[in-house]
């Protein structure tokens, strides 16, 4: 595919604080590539970055054919849609929508049939006449999205752009603005700390910490398969065990966890399995049993929590504290004796750390 987007070994500093070290990211035409993590991980700094309202210290950023690097934020042709929607209070939202519009040049007759086919397309054509302080927050939210749209920008860039809006409607305009974007076929960077709302309405995302890109895949890949401990414990693999191999056998691999207990792999859940590795476990991925001895990790529990699909152990073994769900119809007491069996369908292997 045809990459839109490129930043190559991008560096950047706020005095001597480094914020992103050589990040490569390349995006291709209409895709939708979501930058997730903490606070401070680097991804509204590459944002910045790629809208021109910073310089990286070294690097290059390329949008189609243009070198982006030093080229003034006003002349990138970047449509951007924020968190506070950045809407002018005294404009009608009409104005607001054909604003961009106005400053590149184009007629008042044509300016306004071009926004008031945006607004019919984000459903708020009978508002058109009213000014932002009469609208609701999805409402606002709207408004800056076709605004952005409506000239037509080789990229289109979200930062945090639903986290004003309360749970049901970040829902409803996530799938909005997807399906706006995906019948626009406008390549965009979405900027979020919100892993379920990256998730959904991504092609690929792009998983950061400390400056750097820990993984970028589809939202499938990286939640079945994470590369790394940082990814999987963002994507919620709870329980990471260093396991070594025993033996490779018939049934499968017996592998050993630090303290000595024996779990059996199968190559056909898991594939190859090297001789050292991390076993990544979800809490489903653990099944809390009363029984003791046998197959499993041997277990004493300890505090219990109610989940309503299960309940949650905080539980003490051999290779360390984990954390195991079990049934609601046998709630187990503080300080039971148990055996955490493996459920292979929430687990995935790790290179060894």
């Amino acid at each position: 595919m045809t990459q839109a987007l490129s930043l190559h070994n991008v560096t950047a500093h706020y005095g001597t604080t480094k914020v992103l070290e050589n990040l490569t990211l390349d995006i291709a035409e209409g895709e939708l590539v979501s930058l997730l993590g903490a606070s401070g991980c680097g991804k509204t700094t590459t944002l910045r970055l790629v809208a021109g309202f910073l310089e990286p210290t070294s690097g290059t950023i390329r949008l189609g054919g243009r070198n982006l690097t030093r080229l003034p934020a006003h002349q990138r042709d970047i449509g951007l849609v924020f968190q506070n929607y950045a809407l002018f209070p005294h404009l009608t939202v009409l104005d607001n929508v054909g604003f961009g519009l106005k400053q590149r040049g184009i007629d008042g007759g044509a300016r306004r049939k071009r926004a008031m086919a945006m607004l019919e397309r984000v459903g708020l054509t009978p508002y058109a006449d009213r000014l932002p302080g009469a609208l609701s927050g999805g409402q606002k939210q709207r408004v800056a999205l076709a605004r952005a749209l409506v000239i037509e920008p080789p990229l289109l860039m979200f930062d945090e752009p639903l986290s004003n809006l309360d749970a049901k409607l970040r829902v409803d305009m996530r799938v909005e603005i997807r399906q706006l974007q995906s019948a626009n076929g406008t390549t965009s960077v979405y900027v979020t700390h919100d892993q379920e709302e990256a998730f959904s309405i991504s092609d690929r995302v792009a998983i950061m910490h400390a400056g750097r890109i820990m993984q970028l895949d589809t939202p499938e890949i990286l939640y079945q398969r994470p590369a790394n401990s940082f990814v999987a414990r963002f994507v919620g693999f709870e329980n990471l065990l260093a396991m070594r191999v025993v033996s490779r056998e018939t049934a499968g691999v017996v592998a050993e966890t630090v303290g000595g207990a024996r779990l059996l792999l199968s190559p056909e859940r898991f594939g190859a399995i090297p001789d050292s590795f991390t076993l990544a476990a979800r809490a489903d991925g653990l099944q809390v049993s009363p029984a003791t001895g046998g197959d499993g990790l041997p277990a004493k529990l300890g505090l219990r929590t109610y989940l309503g699909r299960a309940y949650q152990y905080q539980c003490e073994t051999a290779a360390g504290p984990l954390i195991a769900n079990g049934p609601l119809t046998q709630p187990l007491e503080d300080g039971t004796a148990a055996t955490l069996t493996l459920n292979p369908e929430q687990c995935t292997i790790l290179p060894a750390e």
